[in-house]
């Protein structure tokens, strides 16, 4: 089948990658067969489940084991009727349901990985991986997931990837998950595990949950020490058949199922998903609700550092261009995603695209004629509310600064597009060719807060105030900024710091943080807090909820765990 056909042949399929099956020590139901967990699969309407024990393949081989016997007694005439019903089911589920080989692994520290695996992979090769990650010789068929030392988090990302696996952090947002929050983990570890490169998604608890709070939001790509946005993907981790009516947390085969827009029901085609950007095709399955809308879901959360909306799109009166700032911007910036056809007003009914292919076209050839250096973009046609709409994926761009017509460099600030300064300029510069995640140093401070601004210093010249800024989102520094010449966020902080010069006595301290104030601006709360470092005061203006962590949710209320 070409390309072009597969994509006309796109379908949501129901997938549940994470089941435990009796070969899992702490199964609860250790009398139900293999056959019993497609049957149930069949009943939940999955298109594809793996297999997914404590360390081992057993439980894919038991099955496996299985229907190789039944199928050699049916060649000998040697079939009871109890098994020529087994193997006759067997043949028709598989059929009807991809199974595919996979583990639970336990790094080092007790983070779990999951590993899902073609079904054309020997189940030799699996062991002979699970090995190489250090899983003991006899705790191969143990599926127990207290192993010993074996290898560390990011070692065991790299070697399940080059195997040809797809790589997931299981249950990441909760226990044994390289994302839970007080897991113990530092800033800089925290970021290396849920932005490696051979990290394909992050398994969540919450993701049916909406909210600015939730993992998916956290994960979104708006954070700058977390610029790569993840997939996340939910499963439902079940050590019974079927769900506890007196414990609902232990769930049963298909209790927490994703759906997947594929091609094809096949290893390949959700590999290729996973190993994309389009996160637009992996969604929570709801069996009672609506499907979930990506793009309404994306303007519930309105315009943002790593989204954009356009209702227009016409050259006249700028509304191209507009659309070109913000893909050069994103590129500058974290990389976003830009909405062509509705708006951020998500209670406004979608204006749609007249001719969306063409406009794709369109968009793809002015990209490539305007923005400098070469930028290659994603453009494709989605549907909200019964509306074409055009959707542009843009990277966060390897070799800045980009720019338009060769001389207009555009950023992303929170929600807007703005024109560069110069030491904004100077520092895409300094980023260019590199795109490492910078790290900082750790220190025994609580770290600053990661929205916001901070005035670092003040001078004088003829009477006027130049003020050095600092954002908090990525630590750029910007010199020489006036009151008259700052943008809207630097305006309030400057005004501030001039007109209201902060009194230490005034603030409640917990221990070296506090907050200055409060105040709502655009339907967000903005704080702007005080840290005390040895005898200088730092102040953090405008900084929000999603700039808040450690020390700081406890100081203001924000840490509901």
């Amino acid at each position: 089948m070409s390309k072009g056909n597969k994509r006309n042949n796109l379908q949501w399929r129901q997938v549940d990658l994470h089941l435990h099956t009796p070969a899992s020590a702490d199964f609860l139901d250790p009398d139900i067969s293999y056959l019993d967990i497609l049957l149930q699969a069949e009943k939940k309407g999955l298109d594809i489940i793996a297999f997914t024990d404590h360390n081992t393949v057993a439980g894919y081989r038991a099955m496996i084991e299985e229907i190789e016997q039944l199928s050699m007694l049916e060649q000998l005439n040697r079939l009871r009727g109890d098994e020529k019903h087994s193997l006759n089911e067997y043949r028709r589920l598989r059929k009807k349901i991809l199974v595919l080989p996979g583990f639970e692994f336990t790094a080092t520290l007790g983070f779990h990985i999951l590993g899902i695996f073609s079904p054309v992979v020997e189940l030799r090769e699996l062991e002979f991986l699970l090995r190489r990650l250090n899983i003991p010789l006899d705790k191969l068929d143990e599926g127990t997931g207290e192993v010993g030392a074996t290898i560390d988090v990011l070692t065991a990302y790299q070697v399940i990837d080059e195997a040809g696996g797809i790589v997931i952090a299981a249950h990441a947002n909760s226990s044994h998950g390289v994302a839970r929050r007080r897991s113990g983990l530092g800033g800089q570890t925290r970021m290396a595990y849920t932005q490696d490169p051979h990290l394909h998604a992050l398994e969540v608890t919450d993701l049916e949950k909406q909210g600015r709070r939730t993992t998916m939001r956290f994960f979104d790509g708006s954070r700058p020490e977390y610029p790569r946005p993840m997939r996340c993907i939910q499963g439902s981790d079940n050590h019974r058949l079927v769900r506890d009516p007196n414990d609902p947390k232990h769930l049963g085969v298909g209790d927490r199922v994703t759906e997947v827009l594929l091609a094809e029901v096949s290893f390949e085609a959700l590999h290729e998903v996973f190993l994309s950007n389009d996160f637009a095709r992996t969604r929570p399955y709801r069996r009672t609700e609506a499907p979930l809308d990506h793009i309404q879901e994306a303007r519930d959360e309105g315009n943002s550092i790593v989204q954009s909306f356009h209702v227009g799109y016409t050259r006249r009166g700028g509304r191209r261009y507009a659309i070109l700032a913000d893909v050069c911007a994103f590129a500058n910036t974290n990389g976003g995603t830009v909405y062509v056809g509705v708006s951020a007003n998500s209670k406004e009914r979608p204006e749609g695209v007249s001719n969306p292919a063409s406009l794709v076209k369109s968009l793809h050839e002015e990209i490539e004629r305007r923005i400098t250096p070469p930028l290659e973009v994603k453009a494709d046609v989605q549907e909200t509310q019964g509306r074409k709409i055009v959707r542009i994926f843009v990277p966060r761009g390897g070799d800045p600064p980009y720019a338009i017509d060769d001389n207009k460099i555009y950023v992303r600030s929170e929600g807007e597009t703005d024109l560069a300064v110069r030491d904004e300029i100077v520092n895409l510069v300094k980023r260019s060719g590199s795109t490492t995640i910078r790290l900082e140093d750790s220190t025994d401070d609580v770290e600053p807060p990661r929205t916001g601004v901070e005035i670092v210093s003040t001078q004088k010249r003829q009477g006027t105030p130049y003020h050095t800024m600092r954002d908090l989102r990525n630590n750029n520094v910007v010199k020489n900024v006036t009151r008259k010449s700052a943008r809207r966020l630097w305006h309030y902080a400057i005004t501030q710091n001039e007109e209201n010069p902060v009194d230490a006595g005034q603030i409640e301290w917990q221990g070296n943080i506090g907050v200055l104030r409060k105040r709502k601006h655009r339907g967000k709360e903005r704080y702007d807090l005080v840290q005390r470092q040895d005898d200088d005061l730092r102040v953090y203006y405008g900084v929000t909820e999603e700039g808040i962590h450690s020390e700081w949710s406890i100081l203001l209320g924000l840490d509901d765990e």
